[in-house]
């Protein structure tokens, strides 16, 4: 990671070449679990098929990945007293970093997939507006994993705002401000997962639970790490601040309390592992299990050393590769899944787990890599062409500002 401390070079935001690796983690981790469905692994190992079921903690990384990511650049610009980041320019990026690929994903499983073939053309707008989750009990064959994009992306169009209530207009950063803004996010996320979904639920058409309130606390502990890696440039460390660096510098440590998160997280504390509904209690368990898991992988690319042994294997190249592609493999996975097991004649549950997720994870990546290069590279080249002359008058672009979306 490569830091500066004065102010204005925090307009310059460092590089977190880890972050990369760590969102292929959590992409691998999103494929991995959704495969052990498919064949049934859920209950055929005893804890370690328990474990299979909750690597949908994988999208519990992403979301931290992207508060930290794209709240940082305001918290930064606040710290700095510059002005707050333009929203025209960020809502474009947004909607060419995701909106290409979703796309093609949508066109190819709405079309070719069997399942889907009575989906009419309220149903395609539906899709193709990502607003499934909101208007409907069940998403299309293909595409049930496309509920956490429909949550990201109401992050992307709240976050503005958000940023203008926890830092003002124009003011220096006030981190007990932020701190306020964070804790009412924490507890709006928390009372969604104990009551407030369910009263919801009793006049919604969609499925609450898999709205952005669910998923809130998630992204404060992306937002508060980005506060932390500010005031951490700016600032006299606090004992929080202290801890979170001692952290960062000790990957093996936060490793192993990931592991030992992701054992209480597979006993009956967090709910079942099949798709059986959850008390509430359950679901909040399983909600702050989460967020200390995505909290505590990210704060190792964010506070690691940068010349630490565990740095320079996590910043290699094709580990930061299968990162860049990881949102391609995301959107992708689901559809190659249903097509290997149609074309292999696999059956629901009925086991083949290794070559399931074998074959799946190699045609995934294949598939992502062609979408990257054919589709995510070049809608990305158009990210500049809303500012004058084609060419970014912002902040100077930084590989941390080109990973924020992906």
């Amino acid at each position: 990671m490569t830091e500066t401390s004065s102010a204005s070079g925090l307009e310059q935001a460092p590089q977190f070449p880890v972050l990369d690796t760590l969102r292929a983690i959590g992409a691998l981790a999103v494929l991995t679990t959704h495969t052990a469905f498919n064949s049934g692994d859920y209950v055929r190992h005893g804890v370690w098929g328990t474990l299979l079921s909750r690597l949908d903690v994988g999208v519990a990384v992403f979301l931290v990945l992207s508060g930290f990511l794209l709240a940082r650049p305001y918290l930064a610009r606040a710290a700095a007293v510059l002005p707050r980041p333009s929203a025209g320019p960020y809502y474009w990026k947004r909607l060419l970093r995701i909106y290409p690929v979703y796309v093609v994903t949508v066109v190819i499983a709405l079309g070719l997939l069997p399942a889907n073939e009575g989906v009419g053309p309220v149903g395609w707008l539906r899709t193709l507006l990502l607003a499934d989750s909101y208007t409907s009990d069940r998403l299309p064959h293909g595409l049930t994993q496309m509920w956490s994009l429909a949550v990201e992306a109401a992050f992307y169009v709240v976050l503005p705002g958000l940023m203008l209530v926890a830092v003002g207009r124009g003011r220096q950063l006030r981190p007990g401000r932020v701190a306020v803004v964070l804790s009412l996010l924490v507890a709006l996320g928390c009372w969604w997962n104990l009551s407030l979904a369910v009263r919801v639920d009793d006049f919604a058409a969609g499925v609450p639970m898999m709205w952005l309130p669910a998923y809130l606390t998630w992204f404060a502990v992306g937002i508060g790490l980005a506060l932390a890696h500010v005031l951490h440039q700016t600032a006299a460390p606090g004992k929080v601040l202290r801890l979170l660096t001692t952290a960062g510098a000790m990957p093996g440590v936060c490793w192993t309390l990931v592991a030992g998160l992701m054992l209480a997280a597979a006993t009956p504390l967090a709910g079942p592992s099949l798709l059986f509904v959850a008390t509430a209690g359950e679901s909040l368990t399983k909600h702050l299990l989460y967020a200390l898991v995505g909290g505590l992988v990210v704060v190792t690319g964010v506070f690691g050393r940068p010349d630490g042994r565990y740095a320079r294997v996590m910043s290699m190249p094709l580990l930061r590769h299968l990162g860049h592609i990881s949102f391609s493999t995301f959107c992708i996975h689901l559809l190659v899944l249903q097509l290997v097991m149609a074309f292999r004649g696999y059956d629901l549950f009925d086991g083949h787990g290794l070559q399931i997720w074998t074959l799946t994870l190699v045609l995934s990546l294949l598939a992502s890599e062609i979408l990257y290069r054919l589709v995510e590279k070049p809608g990305m080249r158009l990210k500049d062409l809303r500012r004058p002359g084609g060419r970014s008058t912002g902040q100077p672009k930084s590989a941390a500002q080109a990973a924020s979306a992906r």
